[in-house]
């Protein structure tokens, strides 16, 4: 078995348990402990696992998700660029979803001059929208108080009311094989319900969340083109072998 096919088994088990025994990937790979080691110190190393004792768990950074002023003020001039980017996607009379997060919230200002109507989840959105003069609409539910974004079943019930042209998500991670992913399950569940209802979905991500994975998947790579700033010609040709993969131009 290939190096990179044991890491993507570690991985994979990681995902579905959280935390494996060494014997558990001995046996699902059929490799030798000393061989499974030189694995985990290697991933370990790429910050994709904490290696514990008799064993691995995903790395505390999967499953704590960042606060709002954390993301808000990281790569924030790539956000910008990428927000520009992003809303060029959208057209007049378009009703879209626009999700909670920091590269979204970028966003706001190219939206001004359209006629749109947007739906979001992001309580750190409203003011912004207001501002410009923006039709919004904002779902009820619980406030998340380290992203601000509203989560629960009133989100979801209130999101069922509408239907999309158009929706952009934001992610903590994009990765060929596990696809979108996200820190917390409530948040992945609004996240999916939403492009469910679009004709259409964005993830909106910067090069720093290519090859992360976090503890709640989303999408599949497939179910949504992704609008990134920059990335080796290597790793979007990969990309673009499972899905559309739009690269801003700076």
């Amino acid at each position: 078995m290939l190096t990179n096919e044991r890491h993507d088994i570690i991985l994979d088990l990681l995902v579905e348990k959280q935390t494996v025994k060494m014997q558990d990937i001995v046996d699902a790979t059929g490799a030798s402990e000393s061989t499974i080691r030189r694995d985990l110190t290697e991933l370990e190393n790429q910050h994709k696992l904490e290696r514990v004792f008799g064993g691995a768990t995903l790395s505390d950074r999967n499953s704590l998700e960042p606060s709002i002023v954390d993301k808000s003020t990281k790569n924030l001039q790539e956000k910008k660029r990428l927000a520009k980017f992003a809303a060029s996607f959208i057209k007049e009379g378009d009703c879209i979803f626009l999700d909670a997060g920091s590269t979204t919230f970028q966003m706001i200002p190219h939206l001004k001059d359209k006629d749109i109507v947007v739906v979001t989840n992001g309580l750190t959105h409203i003011d912004t929208l207001n501002e410009y003069g923006i039709t919004t609409y904002l779902t009820g539910g619980l406030i998340k108080s380290r992203t601000a974004a509203l989560v629960g079943s009133q989100t979801i019930q209130a999101l069922q009311s509408y239907r999309f042209d158009k929706c952009f998500l934001g992610v903590n991670g994009f990765h060929e094989n596990y696809g979108y992913t996200t820190p917390d399950p409530e948040e992945a569940s609004i996240k999916k319900l939403a492009s469910s209802l679009a004709k259409k979905t964005y993830v909106v991500a910067d090069h720093t969340k290519h090859e992360k994975v976090s503890f709640t998947k989303i999408l599949d790579l497939e179910e949504a083109v992704l609008l990134v700033d920059i990335l080796p010609q290597k790793a979007i040709k990969s990309l673009l072998e499972k899905t559309t993969v739009k690269v801003e131009k700076t």
